[in-house]
């Protein structure tokens, strides 16, 4: 059953927002727009101050919230459980800066600002620095299709074999393959043959932008 808007606590609930967004160094119009309900902070003090206590926030804008500053609607609402999610309820944010390659390799587009960049939000990741890269080509498809979504760790760039890796080359160009050994290289994995593999040896040694967790496609 929801709960009554008039019972709501709203200092209580602005007092953990501030604290969260202080523990995140986020800006509260930056949380708002992450969770796609501008100016819900700044609702929220308006409503605190004309001591309103039938309008300020709503339970959607309480949980869309809670999914950016990683803590939990109940701890927001009222203080219950802990102010930080657990890992398995915290959401990644991976901001979705470029497109990659899963064919031959291109160069991805720049983006000037990161913080400006739409998000990508997924649960049940490690910690690490996470970016979002949609897919080009199908050299991948058996894993991630063309158009769909990868999540690169940037903190993993250990070669490890039968993992996936967004790879670039001496001019910052990317691709995404799978790294095998016997011999070592990167190599497709695609419903086709006819993709190359890039065979590892002393003038071939690309660098690794980061492992590949996750794929997401929309249907």
């Amino acid at each position: 059953m929801a709960r009554p808007r008039e019972s709501l606590d709203l200092p209580g609930i602005l007092a953990r927002v501030r604290e969260r967004l202080e523990s995140l160094n986020m800006s509260a119009h930056a949380a708002s727009t992450l969770a796609k309900k501008p100016d819900a902070i700044r609702n929220l003090e308006r409503a605190i101050k004309k001591n309103t206590g039938r309008a300020g926030i709503s339970t959607a804008t309480i949980r869309a919230l809670a999914t950016v500053l990683e803590t939990t609607p109940a701890w927001l609402l009222d203080g219950t459980g802990h102010d930080e999610a657990s890992a398995a309820d915290r959401l990644t944010r991976a901001p979705l800066i470029s497109w990659v390659s899963a064919g031959n390799i291109a160069s991805p587009d720049a983006v000037s600002d990161i913080e400006s960049a739409p998000k990508v939000f997924a649960a049940d990741l490690p910690h690490g620095s996470w970016i979002a890269l949609r897919v080009v080509g199908a050299s991948m498809d058996r894993i991630s299709p063309p158009d769909s979504i990868i999540l690169v760790n940037m903190d993993e760039t250990r070669r490890v074999p039968n993992a996936c890796y967004v790879i670039a080359g001496v001019d910052g160009e990317a691709t995404y393959k799978r790294y095998r050994t016997n011999p070592e290289r990167f190599e497709p994995v695609s419903t086709l043959d006819t993709f190359d593999t890039i065979f590892l040896g002393e003038n071939v040694n690309p660098r690794i932008v980061g492992r590949v967790r996750r794929t997401v496609l929309d249907l």
